[in-house]
Order: structure tokens, then C-alpha cells, then sequence
């Protein structure tokens, strides 16, 4: 028989490199795993279980009278704000809700911007951390004081920076589409983003959060929220790590029905989907998390959802971070069907297409979206490293501006090193979508300007030039000339036409002074040797001479970014040719 009751909320912590994600909740569960992280910064994604015994505790007078009915808070905590796209389950987000730390001292930064618009595109709700008031000066910390009392407690000049730096920050929320309040002042939760500020350090406000994220999911998440403690168990995938002693073993989130001992279970892979069998199911003691516990897992026979679990079972080292996980007892093959449905890949691809590699199929998912926004095409989307076989297919692009593999989150094998050494291929890695992209296109426009510049050393542009009075240094052989270029670039090696038509020679070097000049342009004077002419017979002074464009080249230069000088001097080219051939250069 069906058995359902609440579960507990998946609460997702995101925001910007080092504004205290891991700190809070090192505060909540009095660990210190921010300590034991390489950098402090987190390196994976953790998970922690905080019962509704300690939230009634650390909450103290701030709870309302009335019993909680969810049984307590999960956390997820990220290593960035980009692992939050890898945590989906059926159907949607994994996340039933976020905080979002910000820093109040500096405000939003590059990751908190990039925060905000994975959870909009999420639908996920959100409340916002202002953390480090303890560092506004003249703050006097009340160590584990509710905010909306250790403010009180402040003196007015310190009560008027808060009040200052906060709404700073809601100018700039604002700007992005939100309504936000300081969260004691909201009196509808529906339309206005709550601000809590916070302390991860002292404690300060760490109530007034666990206080408005229990609120709002009784209030508002409370139908979403039953389980069936019965049905099949559904969850992602977060990581898989060797253990010591246990080999290969995967973190999960099981955010639906329940999970055994034995049950036969399937893997969401790079490939088609895994089936194995539950060997162990570690828990990690409440207030401890999966990702480095203090203490030692419990070894349970079951799990209900929701929690965060170690799974060890046989040949898994194929699943990915982001994968589905779905208990098959009964109808294996159809949930195998369901698992490589729900794997797939939510982007459109096309040839001629760029290369994306990324973590998790989440974060691939967030990468194609912004690409698309920036009309960037793909070509192939996988999970993975760049390897060497993602950089030969990049260099069989015979658009130089095609060969590029984006990489996020992830590394370069070995052996794909040695070929981009040898290829002509730009790498583009980072972790954060955005500035992958803006780095895409600072590149894009660099490698444009690049090649229009090999271009006009190929293609011979227009130049139209004067020859000055007085300035006739040899009459032939070559005859030696000075010139004004009134417009557009002459180069040696190009032949030259009078405004008749008529071909007069080759230039054959420019100078200015002593020096060699490899191109002359507008405003310039210099002196040209020309192979051809006699000066007083097809050529003399104040005669206007223009480069002779070859008419493939004429077409070409139509394409190209000319200025205003250089079209006029091709049209007056077009109209000396056209009075021999009147469809020259069409």
C-alpha cells in the first residue's frame, strides 16, 4: 500500500567565488569543512541534511508557534554556480528552492549575474544572503543573534550603511527585473525577492534564513512537497570518486520514492543507459555531508527521499555527473527507455557547427542556450574532456573562424594537447558560460581582423595616386617618380592604369627617404620605381594613376569592409573598365 507524507525541501546554494556559500553552512551544521577544502573554495558538489529538530533550535523565538510539517532542510552546496544546471531531476530543476549569497560589501559580481540568470531560466525560487555584515565598519557582532535583533543593537550610523549597501544591491536586482525587500519588511512573499542580511562568520542572521526558507516552502511548496515513500526511487547522479576500500561509488540525490538494498537500478551515461545493482547505501549522520563527513557514513538498508546518499554498486564508472538514476525492479526495459530519453541532450546541432565540451550534460545544456542567444551554431555537444579526436574534427573546418572547441569546467588530454601544438585551433575554456562567451567573441573579432589583414595582403585593393611636379628623379628604366596616394594603398608588385585605361607598367619598389616601404597609403608621399613607362610619353607630372584590380579581385573586394576613399577609388576603377567590357566586376 501507498504511503505518502512531506518531504524535505531541496535547497540549492549558489553565488560568487568566495561570498561565503560553504561558510553558511558550515555555520548551520557547525563543521568546518570550508577549512579542509584545497583554497577554501569547494571543489564538488556536497550535500548536507539539517533535521527540523535544529532548525527549531538555532531558530529559537523567531519560529512560529505552529509545528513544521517538513521534516527538515537539504542543502546542495556548489562548487559554482554552473553545477546547479547539473542538478535536474524529472521533469525540471532538482532544487525546490536557492539561496543566493551575496556578499553586501561587494555587491554582484560576474557569478552572482550568471546565478540569477540560471535560476530564472530554472523557475527556481530564491531568497538572497547578504553576507560579511560583520565586516561593515562599526558592526558590533551579536554572535548567533537573530538579524532583525542584532540590528537593533547597532548604532545609527552603522544602521544607515547597512541600509546603504543593501539597497545598492536592490538598485541593481532591481534593474534585472525583481522586486526586493529587506525580508522583515515584505508582507507578500509572491512578489517581492527577500533580502536577509547574514553573517556566515558570527552566526548573525543565520535564524531569519532557515526561518524564511521553512516559511515559504510550508506556504507555498507544501503540495510539491509529498513523497511517496513507496514508489520507485528517482534521482541525479552528483559525482562518482573511487572510495578507499569501496572502489567506484557514486553521490546521489534521491529526490523521489525510495531505494534498497539489491533494487536494480539504472545509470543515466555518456552512452547508452547503465543497469547494476545496489550493493551498499551510505548516509551520512545529520549535519554531516556526503562530500568529506566528519564521521563515519551509516550503512542503511533503504533510503526515502530526500536525501543524499553514497551508492557503491558494480560498473558505474561510466555514469555521469547530471545522469538520471531511476530503481527498475519490475520493468527494467522501460526504464531504461525512459532514462535515454531523459538523458538526451536538449540541443539543436547543426554541420559547420562549433565543438562544445563541458562537466555535466547541465552545464552543456546552459552553455548551448547562451550560444544560441548569441547565434553561435554547434556542431557537437558532449560530456567529457577535449580529447584529441574533438581537436582533429576542429581542424577539418576549412573556415579558419569554425576551429574552435569550447571547453567549460573541464580539462585538455594529453594527447589533445600535442595536436592543437600542431593545429591551427583555438581553445576556450573557463567556468563561467558568459565570459566563455564574451572570450569567443573578443577572439572572433581579433581572428577577423586578422585574416581581413592577411587578405589585403593577397587581394590587390584600390589606390588612386598623383604624380608631383618637380619630383621626376629618373625618366625609365624604371622611371622614378614622386607621388601623392590621394586614396586607398598602393603595394609593390601592382600594375597601373591611366584614367584612359590604359596599362603603363609595374611598380616595382616604394621609398621614402632611404627606407623600403612593403605599402604606401592615403596622405602619403613617397617615391615609386615603375618598369614600363618613359616619363613624357605614356606617363607625366600631375597625371592621376590608378592600381589595376584584377576583376576576381573586384568582386571579392565587395565582401570586404572597404572605407569610404577605397569604394569611391573601386567605383572610378568599375567606370574606366566598363568603357571596354560595360559588365566588368558585376
Amino acid at each position: 500500500m501507498m504511503s505518502n507524507s512531506i518531504r524535505q525541501p531541496i535547497v540549492s546554494v549558489l553565488g560568487h567565488v568566495d561570498h561565503g556559500k560553504t561558510s553558511l553552512l558550515d555555520y548551520i551544521r557547525g563543521t568546518a569543512v570550508v577549512s579542509r577544502e584545497a583554497g577554501a573554495i569547494t571543489q564538488h558538489i556536497g550535500a548536507t541534511e539539517v533535521p527540523v529538530e535544529t532548525i527549531y533550535t538555532i531558530c529559537g523565538e523567531l519560529m512560529p508557534e505552529q509545528k513544521l510539517t517538513i521534516p527538515g532542510l537539504l542543502f546542495i552546496d556548489t562548487p559554482g554556480h554552473h553545477s546547479f544546471t547539473t542538478l535536474r531531476s524529472r521533469g525540471g530543476t532538482l532544487a525546490d528552492m536557492a539561496i543566493l549569497i551575496i556578499d553586501i560589501n561587494e555587491g554582484l559580481k560576474p557569478q552572482t549575474i550568471e546565478s540569477i540568470n540560471i535560476l530564472k531560466r530554472a523557475k527556481t525560487p530564491f531568497v538572497v544572503a547578504l553576507n560579511k555584515i560583520d565586516l561593515i565598519p562599526g558592526w558590533r557582532a551579536n554572535k548567533d543573534e537573530a538579524f532583525i535583533i542584532s540590528i537593533q543593537k547597532q548604532n545609527e550610523a552603522v544602521q544607515g550603511l547597512i541600509e546603504e549597501r543593501l539597497y545598492n544591491i536592490v538598485g541593481k536586482l532591481y534593474e534585472m527585473g525583481f522586486s526586493p525587500d529587506r525580508y522583515d519588511k515584505i508582507s507578500d512573499f509572491r512578489k517581492n525577492m527577500a533580502l536577509i542580511p547574514i553573517s556566515a562568520k558570527t552566526g548573525e542572521g543565520i535564524a531569519d534564513v532557515l526561518m524564511v526558507l521553512v516559511g515559504l516552502s510550508q506556504k507555498f511548496l507544501e503540495e510539491h512537497l509529498w513523497a511517496d515513500e513507496a514508489g520507485p526511487g528517482e534521482g541525479t547522479i552528483l559525482e562518482i570518486k573511487e572510495e578507499k576500500g569501496l572502489g567506484p561509488t557514486m553521490d546521489v540525490i534521491l529526490y523521489k520514492g525510495v531505494m534498497k538494498l539489491g533494487d536494480t537500478i539504472v545509470l543515466g551515461t555518456t552512452g547508452e543507459p547503465k543497469v547494476t545493482k545496489v550493493k551498499a547505501i551510505l548516509k551520512p549522520k545529520p549535519l554531516d555531508e556526503i562530500r568529506d563527513p566528519k564521521e563515519r557514513f551509516d550503512s542503511v538498508d533503504s533510503i526515502t527521499a530526500a536525501a543524499g546518499v553514497k551508492i557503491v554498486a558494480q560498473d558505474i564508472t561510466d555514469a555521469i555527473a547530471g545522469g538520471l538514476l531511476r530503481v527498475a525492479n519490475i520493468d527494467t526495459e522501460s526504464v531504461v527507455d525512459e532514462v535515454c530519453s531523459e538523458s538526451g541532450l536538449c540541443i539543436d546541432t547543426v554541420e559547420g557547427g562549433l565543438i562544445f565540451k563541458a562537466d555535466a550534460i547541465g552545464s552543456l545544456e546552459g552553455l548551448a542556450f547562451e550560444a544560441k542567444d548569441k547565434d553561435i551554431p554547434i556542431k557537437k555537444a558532449e560530456v567529457g574532456d577535449i580529447s584529441r579526436r574533438d581537436i582533429m574534427e576542429a581542424s577539418a573546418h576549412t573556415d579558419p573562424l569554425k576551429r574552435v572547441v569550447f571547453g567549460f569546467n573541464i580539462n585538455i588530454l594529453p594527447d589533445a594537447m600535442e595536436e592543437i601544438l600542431e593545429a591551427d585551433i583555438k581553445v576556450i575554456q573557463g567556468d563561467i558560460v558568459y565570459k566563455l562567451i564574451e572570450d569567443y567573441e573578443e577572439w572572433l573579432a581579433e581572428k577577423k581582423r586578422e585574416l581581413e589583414k592577411e587578405s589585403r595582403k593577397e587581394i590587390v585593393y584600390p589606390g588612386k595616386m598623383l604624380l608631383l611636379p618637380e619630383c621626376i628623379f629618373r625618366v625609365s628604366k624604371p622611371a622614378i617618380c614622386g607621388v601623392r596616394i590621394l586614396a586607398g594603398r598602393i603595394r609593390p608588385g601592382q600594375r597601373l592604369i591611366r584614367d584612359d585605361g590604359k596599362e603603363i607598367g609595374k611598380i616595382k619598389s616604394i621609398r621614402s627617404g632611404d627606407d623600403s616601404l612593403k605599402e604606401a597609403i592615403t596622405g602619403q608621399e613617397v617615391a615609386i620605381a615603375i618598369e614600363g613607362p618613359t616619363v613624357g610619353r605614356q606617363i607625366d607630372v600631375e597625371m592621376v594613376l590608378y592600381i589595376d584590380i584584377p576583376e576576381s579581385h573586384c568582386k571579392e573586394l565587395k565582401s570586404q569592409e572597404l572605407n569610404a576613399d577605397e569604394l569611391d577609388v573601386l567605383e572610378q576603377v568599375c567606370t574606366i573598365k566598363r568603357k571596354d567590357d560595360k559588365f566588368w566586376g558585376m
